[in-house]
């Protein structure tokens, strides 16, 4: 086995342990869930304008997609689940007994799927260079972290029990895993990955501005309003490396 293959594959488990790592965290202090709310808020929409969109844009200028076509399923992704969460508004906020809402496995599983094209970019990138390669799985184990605290603050914001959090938390750390692997075996087609992304733009920003950002205006505390810049700052500075 060459070491190349044994970095992948060491890169790959840092992938995996990362995710786990920052869900596991928001599991152990649920009694700073307002925080990790904010976080999760600050750190998702920050994504989606710093990572997520520009990678959607070029992606579509590389395949001739219309940057006018990426932005209406932006508008589209972001108007589909405003009606999920009103057609399957089974929750109540602040209610005795609330129970569990759809977009938490929905925002989860896409953040699980946004974990797993995350691992084939590592792929690629190896593919291309060994430097470009390393840069990429740098800057996904560290984002991956964030994405293991949100997969996490989706799930239990939306009254689904800390188990259900912990196996998405799980689907989710695999995810970048099966993408290295399977870059090996497939490739999306540019075209198509443009969608997806901005697919992902619009609902993650949803998921930010309508589920969780809410949740930090009953909390007046500056720290709030840190951890929430914190969620940004970390995210814009990770995109930076790439």
């Amino acid at each position: 086995m060459s070491f190349m293959n044994i970095l992948i594959y060491l890169l790959a488990l840092a992938t995996f342990m990362s995710t786990l790592l920052g869900g596991f965290v928001i599991l152990k202090f649920r009694k700073s869930l307002p925080y990790f709310f904010a976080f999760a808020a600050g750190s998702i929409i920050a994504a989606a304008f710093l990572d997520i969109l520009p990678e959607g844009i070029d992606t579509a200028a590389k395949s001739a997609v219309p940057v006018r076509a990426v932005m209406l399923t932006i508008v589209g992704a972001f108007f589909l689940y405003s009606l999920l969460e009103k057609f399957f508004a089974t929750h109540h906020l602040g209610g005795e007994h609330p129970h569990p809402h759809i977009l938490g496995p929905v925002g989860a599983g896409s953040l699980a799927i946004h974990s797993f094209l995350d691992g084939a970019a590592i792929g690629i990138s190896f593919q291309i260079s060994f430097s470009a390669g390393l840069i990429v799985a740098l800057a996904v184990i560290f984002h991956d972290m964030t994405d293991g605290i949100n997969t996490v603050a989706v799930m239990l914001r939306n009254n689904h029990s800390a188990r259900s959090a912990a196996l998405f938390l799980g689907l989710d750390a695999l995810a970048p895993v099966l993408g290295l692997v399977a870059t090996t075996f497939l490739a999306i087609p540019e075209s198509a990955l443009a969608y997806i992304l901005a697919f992902f733009v619009g609902e993650f920003i949803y998921i930010g501005a309508s589920t969780l950002l809410p949740e930090t205006r009953s909390h007046p505390s500056k720290r709030i309003i840190a951890a929430m810049a914190l969620g940004i700052i970390l995210i814009a500075a990770l995109t930076s490396l790439i």
